[in-house]
């Protein structure tokens, strides 16, 4: 006979290998959960929280595209077309039960005044495609202040919107084959310099209360403001993209703000502006801490920066609703004024924890690694001065460079100490040869390995093997120096 077991043997074994299969499920899951979420630091000892960041899967093909041109346009760098991207969009928006649909700009320059996009939409500019912001602020449309900021920023009462806006959207990609947004910027930034702008100036995209985002292989430039914001959203992409404005003359011209966003992936990007490269908020003084929406879980990775005027990375300064679950790895910052910057403030509220840089390099910055504490903005005088906010758990892990001026000024104060903060692998080719090069005040945590140049008194020296070596005397001992 072909059958070798009886019904009883083989329902025994059936049993027993499924209990079995059952126990080493749990048993790899109970592993995969060790393993990569709670991690412990070889250096110290200690249980640290990772995130790990899936891959994204893909946007879907839409089953229905139209040409701009179906719908009126005209590329030809005069005419406005405002209304065919509305009336292009208003189209699309009757396709959300069958999966929506795609509005293909083809080759040409396309002036167009703000317009809003719509769920379960692809705009997609081709090759050679414009879309340019038209710079007269009479046609930019006036919204109310962000709940989060209870002023528009610049100024008190409402702000301009966006040049492309959506909020409360699901479902939204603008990509291409690096095709431009052209945000026209310069009239802005001189009417803002002259002071005769009534209202906050508006950013380039700004996508609000929406989720599933994707925004990739474009060039955005000469925002007005802000270029790419996106405002209290959920599962946000932004990849291979090319954002630039001049490096100096301006103003506020940030690459990437994420918001209160949450769940969020910036990769592969190349970002020349007139401020921070990326800027991750979350409200400012009382409005954001009212409005209580994080910004968290934000992976950045692979990117090239350059900012003369602010920082190639920054955390803050409006991080009221608090700012965790960061990492920002595979950075390269170049000709720049900063690095990377966490930047608060007495009433400020709010957190900035569990904050991971890994393998950053600078070339040619002033100064490398900063943590301010005393960035003195605030909408207006009803801030609560006591309202101080938290800044814990932030790691700096294989960090390099030359021709840096001040490789680190980590300036904590009385009120706001700066805790737990760790050092490894960390070698930096300075070009000021002066004492208290590696900055501190009111900074509590500890330095594993090799770190050069040696490290701020303040900061307790480990070993490779997570060995004390020397415990600091005081975690307030104060050696910034702003003069260089």
């Amino acid at each position: 006979m072909v059958e070798t077991l009886t019904p009883t043997l083989n329902r025994s074994w059936m049993i027993f290998f499924s209990t079995h299969k059952t126990l080493l499920t749990a048993l790899f899951i109970t592993f995969f959960f060790t393993v990569l979420y709670l991690q412990r630091d070889a250096g110290t000892g200690v249980l640290i929280f990772r995130r790990e960041f899936s891959s994204r899967k893909l946007p879907k093909l839409r089953p229905v595209a139209y040409n701009l041109t179906d719908f009126g346009g005209v590329g030809d760098g005069v005419i406005l077309n405002t209304a065919a991207f509305e009336r292009a969009v208003m189209a699309i928006s009757k396709l959300g039960k069958k999966g929506g649909g795609q509005l293909n700009v083809p080759p040409g320059n396309w002036v167009t005044a703000p317009f809003n996009l719509t769920s379960h939409m692809t705009l997609f500019l081709a090759e050679g495609a414009v879309v340019i912001g038209y710079d007269n602020e009479k046609y930019w449309p006036l919204m109310p202040p962000l709940p989060s900021y209870g002023y528009g920023r610049e100024h008190p009462g409402p702000r301009y919107g966006s040049l492309i806006h959506g909020q409360n959207l699901k479902d939204v990609v603008i990509t291409g084959h690096n095709g431009t947004i052209d945000g026209r910027g310069r009239t802005w930034w001189k009417k803002y310099r002259q002071k005769l702008l009534n209202h906050t100036r508006g950013p380039l995209v700004q996508i609000m209360w929406s989720s599933d985002i994707v925004i990739s292989n474009i060039t955005l430039r000469d925002s007005p403001f802000w270029t790419i914001h996106p405002y209290d959203c959920k599962n946000v992409t932004i990849r291979h993209l090319t954002i630039l404005a001049p490096i100096t003359g301006a103003p506020n011209t940030d690459g990437i703000d994420p918001d209160s966003c949450e769940d969020m992936v910036i990769e592969d990007c190349y970002i020349s502006v007139g401020d921070d490269g990326v800027a991750i908020k979350s409200g400012w003084d009382q409005y954001g801490i009212a409005y209580g929406r994080p910004s968290k879980n934000i992976l950045i990775r692979n990117l090239v920066v350059r900012s003369m005027v602010s920082a190639g990375i920054s955390i803050g300064s409006e991080m009221s609703g608090g700012v965790s679950n960061v990492t920002v790895e595979n950075l390269h910052v170049w000709n720049s004024r900063r690095a990377v910057r966490i930047k608060t403030a007495p009433g400020r509220g709010g957190y900035v924890r569990h904050i991971t840089y890994r393998n950053l390099t600078f070339d040619n910055v002033r100064v490398g690694i900063v943590i301010k504490t005393d960035y003195n903005e605030h909408p207006d005088k009803e801030f609560d001065p006591k309202a101080v906010p938290v800044l814990e758990d932030i790691n700096y892990i294989s960090i390099h460079g030359e021709r840096v001026r001040v490789p680190v000024r980590i300036h904590g104060s009385e009120d706001i100490p700066v805790r737990n903060v760790t050092f490894r692998d960390m070698s930096i080719g300075i070009t000021y040869k002066k004492k208290h090069i590696f900055q501190c005040s009111f900074v509590e945590g500890r330095v594993v390995g090799s770190v050069f140049p040696a490290p701020c008194e303040n900061l307790d020296l480990y070993d490779e093997r997570g060995n004390l070596v020397k415990k600091s005397a005081s975690h307030n001992i104060s050696d910034i120096d702003y003069d260089f």
